[in-house]
């Protein structure tokens, strides 16, 4: 049985225990979401409530912050990162494919 805890992508974590886990003001992570750098999921009373993966995505934010990066380029940066993703897996799975098909003992 998966619990809640062993899925990165669960929404367990409120504001407040966000801002202190990373020693960060709650209206930071409020700004991030309203910029839609990070935005967390909604409890059914409207709360945020944060994954491990966006917290560690939070991390990633406040490094980049710290190094002079304004929240638009930050948010560019981690779209691009999502799209890369993206191309990998299929790029990645087109490989799987081909690789399937010449092992088919097709024409040569």
């Amino acid at each position: 049985m998966k619990l809640p805890m062993d899925d990165e992508h669960a929404a367990l974590f409120t504001v407040g225990q966000v801002a202190d886990m990373l020693q960060v003001r709650q209206a930071f992570l409020r700004r991030i979401d309203d910029h839609q750098v990070v935005s967390p999921q909604r409890s059914p009373g409207g709360q945020r409530r944060y994954s491990r993966h966006e917290v560690g995505r939070i991390q990633q934010v406040v490094t980049m912050m710290d190094e002079g990066m304004t929240l638009p380029a930050i948010r560019r940066i981690i779209e691009l990162q999502h799209e890369l993703a993206e191309l990998t897996r299929e790029r990645d799975e087109l490989a799987r494919r081909l690789d399937a098909l010449g092992e088919g003992g097709g024409p040569r």
